[in-house]
């Protein structure tokens, strides 16, 4: 089977329906997934993005984001590098008052073994196990 590589813009057609007819379209691509007739790519840049354009452009609220993106990395045939740190990373984004960016590096930080990041962002002091450090 066929692995196609997905684009942030489909899933935002798939996920707020604001084009009809790109809606349906995407609405099949993804079904097709779950049927097993096409293997799908995407990326955990593509994710970040989906958050950051759900979020600014879009106003969707946080909890419906962290629905929405969590329906997307549990699709059948569709391959997110490192959807693991991706779903950790959606829990702490859900608890704290902290962009979805700042939670996945936690997560990352922390498949690395690292507690320690040098950053001026406060945000990291309300993360447990890390310890920030100004340069």
């Amino acid at each position: 089977m066929k692995t196609v590589f997905v684009d942030t813009n489909i899933f935002l057609r798939y996920l707020t329906a604001d084009d009809p007819i790109k809606y349906e379209k995407c609405r099949e691509l993804f079904n097709r997934a779950v049927n097993g007739k096409v293997s799908l790519l995407t990326s955990e840049m593509v994710i970040a993005e989906l958050i950051w354009t759900l979020q600014s452009f879009y106003k969707v609220a946080k909890d419906e984001i962290i629905e929405k993106i969590t329906v997307v990395i549990s699709t059948p045939n569709l391959i997110i590098p490192n959807s693991g740190i991706i779903a950790e990373a959606l829990i702490i984004y859900s608890r704290k008052n902290i962009d979805y960016i700042d939670a996945y590096n936690s997560v990352f930080m922390k498949h690395h073994s690292t507690s320690n990041i040098y950053s001026y962002d406060s945000d990291f002091d309300t993360i447990g196990g890390i310890k920030r450090i100004e340069p």
